[in-house]
């Protein structure tokens, strides 16, 4: 089994929540996860003092892998001269980690993809056809049997009754190449709310599809829909034959992140199990 902690939307600067932060980094220790997957947006206006001020908190974790992926939070929106001549040299100096980057953790694969644009499509970002063929190259690569993650900042599959923005343009395309490459399942955040999908709502075809897991925002006052002045992150455990969820929430009064219903769904390649949701929607 694969244990990952799952947070994203930091949002390092004027929405910080200290307090959440500080529960977060004690789950982190409380749950003892193989990996803590950060997807995006670890600042909120690109800043460097933003970014030192991230990297410092995240290096407070547990000494395991840490996977980091970009968010739009983190191309400088505003400065549009950096955005168009420099929009990553903040996120070099501070942020130890490629744009786009691959791991091998615990019996695992885990590739991140840079889907923030500073060129265009800054809100609903984009993944090129270069990015997938580095993922395929590096799942390609992986042993028999190894569990194989995605983990990208925006969303593919807009959440039922939320507010989030469009998809990542051509979502089917690119989740018709994820299903090609085996993916168990897809780690996101940008919508700023616990959300778990399926490649099979927007995928036609037969087998049970990448569920798409999203967590809300960890550490912001950004939180939307059922999660407005709430945080989360998110459990994931992976085991041969289904994936588990458990959401994580911090509310606005509380003292740590506590845990609500697990959710769980079937692994890619695996019969449907039939408590596939043991919490409803999650969120």
């Amino acid at each position: 089994m694969l244990r990952i902690l799952h947070a994203s939307d930091l949002q390092v600067g004027k929405p910080f929540r200290p307090r959440a932060a500080e529960a977060f980094r004690r789950l982190a220790f409380d749950v003892s996860p193989h990996t803590i997957v950060v997807s995006g947006d670890l600042t909120q206006r690109a800043k460097g003092r933003e970014f030192r001020a991230a990297w410092e908190f995240l290096k407070r974790m547990p000494t395991v892998p840490l996977i980091v992926t970009p968010g739009n939070h983190d191309v400088p929106l505003y400065r549009a001269w950096e955005r168009i001549a420099i929009p990553w040299l903040n996120w070099r100096r501070f942020i130890p980690r490629d744009l786009d980057s691959a791991a091998n953790v615990a019996g695992s694969t885990i590739v991140g993809l840079n889907s923030a644009s500073p060129y265009r499509a800054v809100v609903n970002g984009r993944i090129t056809r270069g990015q997938l063929a580095f993922a395929r190259k590096k799942f390609d690569a992986a042993a028999p049997g190894m569990a194989r993650i995605l983990v990208v900042h925006h969303h593919f599959v807009r959440p039922a009754g939320g507010d989030a923005h469009a998809p990542v343009p051509r979502a089917r395309q690119i989740l018709k190449a994820i299903e090609e490459m085996k993916v168990d399942l897809v780690l996101g955040g940008h919508i700023h709310q616990t959300s778990v999908t399926n490649s099979r709502d927007l995928v036609p075809g037969v087998g049970t599809g990448v569920p798409l897991i999203a967590t809300g925002t960890t550490t912001s006052r950004r939180g939307r829909g059922a999660e407005r002045r709430r945080n989360s992150c998110n459990v994931v455990e992976i085991h041969d034959d289904r994936i588990d969820v458990i959401p994580h929430y911090f509310e606005s009064g509380g003292a740590a992140f506590e845990p609500a219903e697990t959710i769980r769904v079937a692994r890619p390649g695996t019969v449907e199990p039939s408590n596939s949701a043991v919490s409803g929607s999650g969120s």
